[in-house]
């Protein structure tokens, strides 16, 4: 009787510790990425989106945005931007005169994302700031770490779109964009090497459910207009801030 008891407690404490267990959010090491940043948007059209962003050997704490547009160009809907970018505040803050602050502050830094911020219409092309027109729920911290995007569209999308990708990782310095190369511009000293953009065409009429973005160009090295610039020779260590991006595409069960 004791002994059947027992087994009795003990068995309704393990199945009292499995409904206790809620799933984490993090993704393990083991398969490659570390932190998961979660953005539960409605879809008309019955797709979620994983976006893997895998960290490269040159990873240290990039800006990024990641949005989709249609194949003209036209932006459909901004699916993440680092927090930085969307708020103006920094690791660093600006203390004038081109030097910065060694604590977190605001600061603007229109080298950072140009093509995303222009894209957007931001406030003459700078960063947020006070006149942001980037909803909160759009942005996350800066990842330390490889991240997955769980994303579900906000509206219908067409058959073909494309997704894109901006990143920038500040005084990213190499032989070409040096210290001496635009002198006095002190945009371009908050960047060196430039952001880089990086773009796949999605066809959901096709069987293909995984797509792999690759780099199409930079932004203007100080930020001066939103342009895209398609030669990539003088970029070095810019282009390992990620190993890959993905993007799998899968019907919403």
């Amino acid at each position: 009787m004791h002994k059947q008891f027992g087994l009795i407690i003990l068995s309704s404490a393990l199945l009292l510790a499995v409904i206790s267990c809620k799933p984490s959010s993090r993704i393990t090491e083991k398969q490659g990425l570390k932190e998961t940043v979660l953005t539960q948007y409605f879809s008309e059209n019955g797709f979620r989106f994983d976006i893997k962003l895998e960290a490269g050997p040159e990873h240290n704490h990039p800006s990024f945005a990641v949005w989709i547009e249609t194949l003209n160009g036209e932006v459909l809907q901004t699916l993440y931007v680092t927090q930085s970018i969307a708020t103006g505040h920094f690791r660093y803050g600006d203390a004038g005169n081109g030097k910065w602050l060694k604590v977190p502050g605001e600061a603007s830094r229109p080298a950072a994302l140009p093509y995303w911020v222009n894209r957007n219409e931001l406030s003459e092309g700078v960063l947020p700031g006070k006149q942001r027109k980037v909803a909160d729920a759009y942005t996350g911290a800066t990842p330390v770490s490889s991240t997955l995007l769980k994303v579900k569209t906000l509206e219908k999308l067409p058959e073909q779109f494309r997704v894109l990708v901006e990143v920038n990782q500040p005084w990213d310095w190499n032989a070409y964009w040096n210290n001496d190369l635009h002198p006095g511009d002190i945009d371009y000293h908050t960047s060196a090497q430039p952001s880089v953009v990086y773009v796949v065409t999605v066809n959901l009429d096709s069987s293909v459910r995984r797509y792999f973005l690759n780099p199409i160009g930079h932004g203007h090295y100080s930020g001066k207009d939103g342009l895209l610039y398609t030669d990539l020779s003088t970029l070095t260590t810019a282009l390992r801030i990620f190993d890959k991006i993905i993007v799998d595409v899968n019907p919403i069960q």
